[in-house]
């Protein structure tokens, strides 16, 4: 720490206690000038800086670039050094980043070093959310059902995970049937303000004064956004840069640009926080804030509930912001007093807030931000988002025209029997209806409300379609008890909404099957019919695949659509159906009051979140009698589900990574069967020659499209896989309880059946041409093939590639098929990021230049090469694309978004992990 850094450094005393923190109002006072008019949020990146100061990682020039912020509100193309305090992970993804920790293990021992070199080095938490599946529905047996089963499938995960839970340190796990990771966090996990005491801090000189700090995270997954409703700083991240950060890597960044979003008036009778969101992510989507901060402020921040806020910020990736913040205020305070935190730690947020200048007051402004944009809650509208993005907003009036031209023109309007009932299934019809997700489910005033107009529904003697497949899945053990307590689960039941599980279940794909002869009536019309969800994800094939049109919606417009049965409806003024005595019933006849709401959430109570985070670590009873070795280093063994991660094993070598099992041929190139010692030595290059193109790909192809997700088919490289090793179909489970399997993943990566290949025009699914035989192939059969013959690949896409959820397989199965490069118009954030941790090189082409420009057709062969008397890399250094076709060759600059110093060096050592291997001491 410098000098520099101690002038900052004061004492607060509070409640007989003093705590040291690095003022940002003395470092102002000492010549950081601009500090005062910050964004809060940037704010809690400088005395992050201030606190990790040392002259290298961190140095005043970074600390005065960020200071200097304000003095034109626009970023300087800095690089930073940012260390949150904890790492915030669910089970899809953690299962990975265990194996792993896990191999990394293997590979210190194997080199004679202390396995205890491996540990996180930050707080990690591990919430179990994303494994259970809606197999049982509408019946009050089905959450004890799904349970059984979800601890049935994925025995060999929980194992596990338990396993490392026992062997390393800094390592909590929330297990199975508790919530949902990042509603946890909101309600539970979070701080506001972190303390460290003396001992954990590597201090010298006997300071017997506990460090306080603002709380800050990374998580695996992308809605880790969600927590900025508290005024915690926190993003997703890659699963492999979260790893990195856990073994006390920086995560490296530049300093973000800030949209301030002014906040006015109130919401209007009988809008929602969904509303109110969908209306977010549709106004930042077109003013543009990828890779950028968003902050909220205004005073319509007096009117908005801290579940509010939480529900804006919980979709900052849908809106393509970094995060979405919310400042430290009264409202915070109230609701960490209802979610029975500390009093201690509830005093000194406040205390260190006000201090800090982190403190909003109402009607306070005066923070710069690049860029300006403001919303009158009042005039937000009842909305959905979709059928293909979260960032298609409808109004709910115009649903129906909505849907009718989304259909294709001449398809067949007749209605299709269901066989062995009395009733027909056609295009728009709801066959999934969905109250779940973290983005609804945390806010009791849009649970409540559908509780509510369940309970006017039931009255009526309305009920649902008999073709929707109802579910109700919360995010935490909170939620039950306060619609238990309102008296209004009783009436959810009574439409079918039964509690299926505490997790996300249908916002990831874990809708689980439709009935048999709802699935055959759909194949056989060929129809296209609906979801319903109140989640926050709805990208082709995510949903179910078999569910081609998927809108997100408030919890109460999810009960309304299934009482309706149909989205080819304009609610606003068309009867959701007809009451006992047969009368029509309108939409307005069971929406229920804000005054109603209010009055329920009323009941919502500090007690409820005692007991139900009382013994929150404990988990159900097959979890806590499994046995598990304790030992420090993992017993492999021959699991479907868990396999040694091939990114360590061999001796030697940055790259580390080849065929099928992660293995290579002498001097580095892939054997047909994939075995063979590694590479050894040299940097991992960004020059690639003769490379062939995988995937000719356009916009927004998403990390859903990517990564393994959802069901596995029987007839795809995965399920064949699978069946080879003795699993059944009734068996596979989802790609994403396999995550930990690195051979399941690879033959699933570009395999989603709503992908297209433009090298083979009129495909959807995981198809490409092998060239030069072209022969149409699954992309993980051609990737292989290549691999047989020592052929490097690259990627070749559009616009917006990499939207979605942080997918670490999106990028561990880039690399695992052999591409060297992607090549796009433009990416998202945390992809691109994963893609540097994995050792693949991100290129994009200049403006105005792309796939179409170039009228590639994927049969070309492709050159990465410096320009003349450039040998090294530098942050988005122009590198020299060669672009031949037989006799032809054209070359083009593209731009390498190796975006700071320390990508590079992930990059040259092949991916993050084998960087920490490498510098481990």
């Amino acid at each position: 720490m410098s000098k520099n850094s101690l002038k900052a450094r004061r004492t607060l005393a509070l409640a007989g206690r003093e705590y040291d923190y690095f003022s940002l109002p003395a470092a102002e006072a000492a010549g950081l000038g601009g500090i005062a008019r910050l964004p809060a949020s940037l704010k809690i990146l400088l005395e992050n800086l201030l606190r990790f100061e040392d002259g290298e990682t961190v140095t005043r020039g970074d600390i005065e670039a960020l200071a200097g912020w304000a003095g034109n509100a626009k970023a300087p193309a800095e690089e930073i050094a940012f260390r949150p305090a904890r790492v915030l992970m669910q089970d899809f993804t953690g299962v990975p980043a265990v194996a792993d920790l896990a191999a990394m293990r293997d590979a210190v021992l194997a080199a004679g070093k202390d396995a205890a070199l491996i540990n996180p080095v930050s707080p990690v938490d591990l919430v179990i959310d994303h494994s259970v599946m809606v197999d049982k529905f509408g019946a009050p047996d089905a959450f004890a059902d799904n349970v059984a089963l979800e601890m049935s499938r994925n025995a060999e995960r929980y194992r596990f995970l338990r396993w490392g839970q026992l062997a390393f340190d800094n390592f909590r796990v929330v297990p199975p049937g508790t919530g949902i990771c990042h509603q946890v966090n909101l309600e539970y996990l979070a701080r506001v303000v972190w303390t460290r005491e003396p001992s954990a801090r590597g201090g010298k000189g006997g300071n017997s004064r506990a460090l306080a700090f603002p709380d800050t995270l990374v998580g695996t997954d992308s809605h880790t956004t969600m927590i900025n409703g508290l005024g915690v700083l926190g993003w997703g991240v890659g699963g492999i840069e979260a790893e990195a950060a856990m073994l006390g890597q920086p995560i490296s960044m530049l300093i973000p640009d800030v949209v301030g979003f002014e906040l006015t008036g109130s919401l209007s009778e009988g809008i929602t926080a969904t509303d109110l969101v969908l209306t977010v992510v549709d106004m930042l989507r077109r003013k543009g804030a990828v890779g950028k901060f968003v902050e909220f402020h205004g005073d319509g921040l007096n009117q908005l509930p801290l579940a509010d806020r939480a529900t804006i910020a919980n979709m900052a990736p849908e809106y393509g912001a970094t995060c979405g913040f919310f400042p430290v205020d009264a409202e915070t305070i109230r609701y960490l007093k209802l979610t029975n935190r500390p009093a201690a730690s509830i005093a000194l947020a406040e205390e260190y807030a006000k201090a800090q200048g982190l403190w909003r007051e109402p009607g306070a402004g005066g923070a710069l931000y690049s860029d300006n944009l403001s919303l009158d809650l009042g005039a937000v509208m009842p909305s959905l988002a979709g059928p293909k993005r979260p960032q298609d907003r409808v109004a709910m009036r115009d649903l129906k025209k909505v849907f009718d031209k989304t259909l294709q023109e001449g398809s067949d309007e007749q209605r299709v029997p269901v066989p062995g009932t009395d009733y027909d299934l056609g295009h728009g019809d709801v066959v999934i209806a969905a109250i779940t997700s973290c983005t609804n489910t945390s806010n009791p005033a849009v649970m409540l409300g559908a509780g509510l107009l369940a309970q006017k529904a039931a009255a009526k003697g309305l009920k649902v379609k008999p073709w929707v497949k109802t579910s109700l899945a919360p995010g935490s053990k909170v939620v039950t008890e306060y619609l238990e307590k309102t008296g209004v689960q009783r009436h959810l039941n009574a439409l079918g909404f039964n509690l299926v599980g505490y997790g996300c279940t249908t916002c990831i794909g874990n809708s689980g099957p439709l009935p048999a002869p709802i699935s055959a009536a759909i194949k056989r019309g060929g129809l296209m019919v609906s979801s319903v969800l109140s989640g926050n994800r709805n990208f082709e094939g995510r949903v179910h695949q078999e569910v081609r049109a998927n809108w997100l919606a408030s919890p109460p417009l999810v009960v309304a659509y299934a009482l309706a049965g149909t989205t080819r409806i304009d609610l606003s003024r068309e009867s959701i159906g007809k009451d006992s005595d047969g009368a029509d019933v309108y939409l307005r006849d069971l929406w229920p009051s804000n005054a109603e709401i209010a009055a329920a959430v009323e009941q919502v109570s500090r007690g409820m979140f005692e007991r139900q985070y009382a013994d929150v670590f404990s988990g159900p009873q097959a979890w806590r009698e499994m046995k598990v070795d304790a030992s420090a280093a993992y017993s492999w063994d021959e699991s479907t589900y868990i396999k040694q991660p091939p990114f360590f094993t061999g001796a030697g070598g940055a790259d580390g990574f080849g065929g099928a099992d992660g293995s290579r041929g002498t001097n580095g190139s892939p054997r047909a069967d994939g075995s063979g010692d590694r590479a050894s030595g040299g940097d991992h290059s960004a020059e690639v020659h003769g490379a062939r193109i995988l995937a000719l790909l356009g916009d927004s192809v998403t990390t859903d499209h990517i990564s393994p997700a959802g069901a596995i088919p029987a007839n795809g490289p995965a399920g064949q896989y699978l069946q080879q090793r003795g699993v059944t179909a009734a068996d596979f489970n989802s790609f994403g309880s396999r995550r930990g399997n690195h051979e399941v993943m690879m033959r699933g990566t570009f395999a989603n059946i709503r992908i297209r290949n433009e090298m083979v025009p009129g495909i959807e699914g995981g198809a490409t041409r092998h060239l030069p035989s072209g022969e149409q192939l699954p992309i993980f059969d051609a990737a292989m093939r290549y691999q047989s013959e020592a052929v490097p690949l690259v990627v070749i896409a559009g616009k917006e590639y990499g939207t979605g959820s942080s997918r670490d397989w999106a990028a561990k199965g880039t690399r695992l098929l052999g591409v060297k490069a992607v090549i796009t118009e433009s990416f998202e954030r945390i992809h691109r990021s994963n893609l540097i941790g994995m050792g693949v090189l991100p290129l994009v082409f200049h403006a105005g230049e792309g796939r179409k420009t170039l009228q590639l057709t994927g049969e070309e062969l492709i050159d990465i090469r410096f320009p003349p008397g450039i040998t090294e890399l530098s942050p988005r250094q122009e590198l020299t694309l060669v672009i031949r076709n037989g006799s032809n060759s054209r070359e083009i600059a593209v731009i390498s978004r190796l975006d700071t110093d320390n990508e590079i060096a992930y990059f040259r050592s092949g991916g993050i992990l084998q960087y920490v291997l490498d510098n481990l001491h």
